[in-house]
């Protein structure tokens, strides 16, 4: 962190150095929220790592709503799931809408955008993709090694991607009806990374 500006004494833990306060006018000012809390932190974008593909990864094609991707990106976090692959066209990391909903996981998740089919041809691992006629998750063990990827909101997974996925999974519908068109994308990868982990 290299400046933490604040408009109360509430952070007696941060070094003093590194700290400045202001009034809540200038915050609102500083901020992107409309109703700022107490604190606005200035960090630097980190250095990108080498892309490591182990355990289980979760890559997003073309996932285009910033709290979406803030909220996979603490789901990530949650289910403990190091890296995640974002496709060229998935929305900014670093748009602040994004970042205020991480809720501060976005420093604990290495986040990698990649060329998503390049990168998928390249890997070992099985690739699991999210669709509406996959297999169902609670009848079979979900592997513990694999990239599982989660589509666009309104298309889902590409052609493109569909084309290298070796499993088709779903999340069945239990309604009376059937008639929910389909899931939330952070939702769905909330069930998903918790069926991985059970």
């Amino acid at each position: 962190m290299q400046t933490l500006f604040v408009t109360n004494n509430d952070f007696s833990l941060i070094d003093k150095s590194k700290t400045c306060t202001i009034n809540e006018v200038e915050l609102k000012k500083i901020s992107a929220l409309t109703t700022p809390n107490s604190c606005l932190a200035v960090f630097e974008i980190p250095a990108e790592k080498e892309l490591e593909l182990k355990g289980v990864v979760l890559a997003l094609d073309d996932v285009r709503d910033p709290g979406n991707l803030g909220t996979i990106i603490r789901l990530c976090d949650w289910f403990g799931i190091e890296t995640l692959l974002c496709s060229e066209e998935t929305v900014d990391v670093y748009n602040p809408k994004v970042i205020q909903a991480t809720m501060g996981s976005i420093s604990r998740v290495t986040i990698k955008y990649v060329n998503l089919e390049i990168t998928l041809k390249n890997s070992s691992l099985p690739i699991i993709g999210a669709f509406m006629d996959g297999e169902s998750i609670y009848e079979q063990k979900l592997p513990q090694e694999g990239i599982i990827i989660m589509g666009n909101e309104a298309n889902g997974i590409s052609k493109s991607i569909e084309a290298l996925v070796t499993k088709r999974i779903a999340i069945p519908r239990f309604g009376k009806l059937q008639q929910t068109e389909s899931l939330n994308v952070a939702t769905a990868t909330a069930i998903i990374l918790s069926e991985c982990k059970r």
